[in-house]
């Protein structure tokens, strides 16, 4: 087989004999050469032209769906947000009316009890204060806001209840003083307050249901008001114990005793010595552990003990 190739000038024409084997391999190789330099010239522009555009776009869908589901996270943080808001707005209004009775019951108070000016003043925070702890661990903080509050109200409840008993003591002359606790058990010093401390054991945030009155072992422990000893023995933690009832809804407790002079049945009067201070049960020290109880409820017995001018 010939191709002939006929110039239109008059020049003489070309035959190629497609039987030679070198012709036909000559263009089989340009065939091949031309074929894969359209497919590669078709794949750059496809890569240079489509690519980027269809990465953009998916990249913007994707963008879309994250600010989608980030709006409808938001929408939902903002509604729990809001209730949180409501229900601490409801607690605070509550705190606040229970914190105006106290203020005003405490002014009365000062007023009847003739207190001299500024040795209570309801329209100022109390003074704290302590030594700074150069401890590597830092306070131990409620877990969650609303605790916080919860313990709060808490407190205002039990000031409520300790300043009404108060009151009653102020007020009503009718009623017997020797009837509700007054004044120390022992003679000592005041070595822990109640409310929150660290536990002197494991360091661990504690709540302290009474006093703890420093004082050497063998001293002797007074009954602070009249009354009936109901229990008199050793209870986990407390050690030798000694529990009066009072009446009227008051009970005290006397703790960590090294020995007992009174017996569960017996009456007592104001002053008598219904124990020895020790440092039996969970103790560091030798000390009594003196709390009062009011219609089944732990208060703070400072209010009893400061009573006692």
């Amino acid at each position: 087989m010939q191709i002939i190739l006929v110039s239109r000038t008059k020049k003489v024409p070309k035959t190629f004999n497609l039987a030679d084997r070198r012709l036909r391999w000559r263009l089989l190789g340009i065939a091949a050469v031309a074929v894969l330099g359209c497919a590669g010239l078709g794949g750059a522009l496809a890569m240079a032209v489509a690519s980027p555009h269809d990465r953009a776009l998916t990249e913007i869908r994707q963008l879309r769906q994250q600010v989608q589901q980030q709006n409808q996270q938001l929408v939902g943080v903002r509604k729990d947000a809001q209730r949180d808001i409501d229900a601490l707005a409801v607690k605070l209004g509550q705190l606040q009316a229970q914190s105006t009775r106290l203020n005003a019951l405490g002014e009365r108070l000062t007023q009847v009890g003739k207190l001299d000016d500024g040795e209570f003043n309801f329209d100022e925070q109390p003074a704290v204060g302590g030594v700074e702890d150069s401890a590597d661990g830092g306070y131990a903080l409620p877990q969650t806001l609303d605790t916080s509050i919860n313990q709060l109200a808490n407190q205002f409840d039990s000031q409520q209840a300790q300043l009404s008993a108060l009151q009653s003591l102020l007020l009503d002359a009718k009623i017997e003083s020797n009837l509700k606790p007054t004044g120390m058990p022992v003679d000592g010093y005041i070595s822990s307050y109640f409310g929150g401390r660290p536990d002197p054991f494991s360091g661990h945030s504690a709540y302290h249901t009474g006093l703890d009155i420093s004082t050497p072992k063998g001293t002797a422990v007074h009954a602070v008001a009249e009354g009936m000893v109901t229990f008199a023995g050793e209870r986990s933690g407390y050690g030798e114990v000694i529990e009066i009832d009072h009446g009227n809804g008051y009970m005290t407790r006397y703790a960590h005793n090294s020995k007992l002079d009174v017996a569960p049945g017996q009456r007592v009067h104001v002053g008598d010595v219904v124990s020895e201070a020790g440092s039996t049960g969970r103790s560091t020290g030798s000390h009594v552990h003196f709390e009062v109880w009011y219609k089944g409820r732990v208060v703070n017995p400072l209010a009893f003990v400061k009573n006692h001018r």
